[in-house]
């Protein structure tokens, strides 16, 4: 990576008027707003379905798109809706997504534009070309939905076990239904690749997110029973999670399946090779969440209710990255290595090489002796002011105890932080770090308090709801981007010769209302 600067930016947090964002004209207006502020990266978090707590760190699939985030006008543009259809489920303009109601309108919407739908040689390309995991994601909805939503583990047994004559039985008569699911991943992935076509013709690359581990309730696991710990009727032995620690008394139970590391390792990583394969189809750059539990992971034992009682079991270490090298060269991947770490897993991340995370809010212990201080980093790493499991810095500083505080000003040089620009103030100390690559949340840039947060780790209810109003990171904010970017060397190299954008505007319109002011005064 060259020295450059991205934003963090859901795409479930874009303004739109169908109450989450989407791949609308607000997405192109923010690749735009990025190009014109000199930012080089947009960081989203994982592109897959939703389900239970909308998290999406727990989708139905690894390789699926959110139909949510399919945009409806553009069916209007196909001929597949009309704007009539389209107004009955927009929504009053909100700070909140409210998912049981999306829930409740969008598939009703989608399935008129399917009705309409004709099949043409993109189509059939694209589920041919997909058909490694299309076809049992689509399957695997739509019985999902003739069971009321119900997990695979509550199907007949001949369903949870994929019985040849009971799925050759299924197929025939949900075809319809596959079918819908189907149209949604078609549309879902010629509109994403039409946006990330566009940002990369601005300069602008795109960070995708993967979770290191795919949820129970979902295609992969149904799909490919081998590849986890699981007995011979597909229950897990064990799930992950996390140990207790300071943050949370009986430690975070996630319930994931985890990984049979050896049939992997017999297999030569086939699966993740695939999957990272896809990932590079979909991304310029991947983070791969929890990197640590590549080298020691958390197993739990399933029936378990908290994590107290898990054990540190060993991971498949640089083996699985040493194949995927060999298969696919040496892929952009950031690591997601926050958190306790041994030994092994800062020696892992040596030997990948790949660049680890640092979060400024880790930074302010009064001992000075914390690794996220800026004086401590190497170039080969990210930095952030805060990540999507963050409260905002605005939020964060609020809550900070005195100490911290009085240690923060003296590490900034500063005798106060005033509530204003304080935001900016740790924007600055992050940009000026020696760290290759700077990703600020845009709820940093925009100055926005604990109300922005996106998601409080542990908890369900109230998580990925954030919407950025519409207007909010206008002209004004983007050139002050753009300046910050500029003064500390992270301009985006393909607009660099470019004059600053809106600058002489700016200055036309700062001498008016000088001139102005010193008319009122005379």
């Amino acid at each position: 990576m060259k020295r450059a600067s991205g934003v963090l930016m859901p795409v479930f947090s874009l303004p739109s008027k169908y109450g989450i964002g989407c791949f609308s004209k607000e997405a192109y207006k923010f690749v735009d707003q990025l190009k014109k502020a000199g930012q080089s990266y947009w960081q989203i978090l994982p592109l897959g379905p939703t389900g239970y707590g909308d998290s999406p760190y727990q989708s139905f699939s690894t390789y699926a798109g959110n139909p949510y985030f399919i945009d409806l006008k553009t069916l209007v543009k196909e001929g597949l809706l009309t704007k009539k259809e389209c107004k009955e489920v927009r929504c009053k303009e909100q700070k909140k997504i409210d998912y049981e109601k999306i829930y409740q309108n969008r598939f009703k919407i989608l399935k008129k534009a399917y009705r309409r739908f004709q099949k043409n040689d993109k189509y059939e390309k694209f589920l041919e070309e997909n058909a490694f995991w299309l076809e049992d994601y689509c399957m695997y909805m739509a019985i999902k939905d003739a069971h009321e939503g119900k997990s695979w583990s509550e199907w007949e047994e001949l369903l949870k076990k994929r019985e040849k004559t009971a799925l050759e039985k299924v197929k025939e008569e949900l075809e319809d239904e596959i079918g819908f699911y189907q149209f949604q991943q078609y549309e879902f992935d010629r509109q994403w690749k039409k946006l990330h076509t566009y940002a990369k013709e601005q300069g602008i690359q795109i960070i995708g997110d993967i979770p290191i581990y795919v949820a129970f309730d979902s295609a992969d696991a149904w799909a490919a029973p081998e590849l986890f710990q699981f007995d011979e009727e597909n229950n897990p032995i064990r799930v992950a999670g996390c140990p207790p620690d300071a943050f949370a008394k009986t430690g975070q139970l996630w319930g994931n399946p985890l990984y049979n590391w050896e049939y992997h390792q017999k297999t030569g990583y086939a699966w993740w090779i695939q999957r990272i394969r896809y990932c590079f189809q979909r991304y310029d750059v991947v983070r791969i969440d929890h990197f640590r539990g590549f080298d020691e992971y958390y197993a739990i034992p399933y029936g378990e209710p908290t994590a107290e009682n898990g054990t540190w079991m060993p991971g498949p270490g640089m083996k699985l990255f040493q194949a995927i090298e060999k298969e696919l060269g040496r892929p952009e991947i950031i690591a997601e290595d926050l958190g306790f770490l041994t030994e092994s897993v800062l020696q892992m991340l040596k030997e990948s090489g790949f660049p680890g995370m640092k979060v400024l809010q880790f930074a302010f212990d009064p001992s000075g002796e914390s690794v996220y201080l800026p004086h401590r980093y190497s170039e080969n790493c990210v930095v952030y002011t805060g990540t999507h499991d963050n409260d905002t810095t605005r939020g964060w500083y609020r809550t900070l105890d005195k100490e911290s505080r009085d240690f923060a000003k003296e590490y900034m040089g500063v005798s106060r932080l005033d509530d204003d620009t304080l935001t900016w103030d740790f924007m600055r100390l992050a940009m000026g770090s020696a760290a290759q690559l700077c990703v600020t949340p845009i709820q940093d840039i925009l100055g926005i308090d604990g109300s922005g947060r996106i998601n409080m780790p542990s908890t369900l209810g109230g998580n990925w709801t954030w919407q950025m109003e519409k207007g909010a990171f206008d002209k004004k904010i983007v050139h002050k981007l753009y300046r910050m970017t500029q003064l500390y060397g992270r301009l985006n190299e393909q607009i660099k010769t470019q004059p600053e954008p809106g600058m002489e505007n700016l200055k036309c319109k700062e001498k008016r209302v000088g001139k102005n002011k010193k008319l009122r005064k005379e």
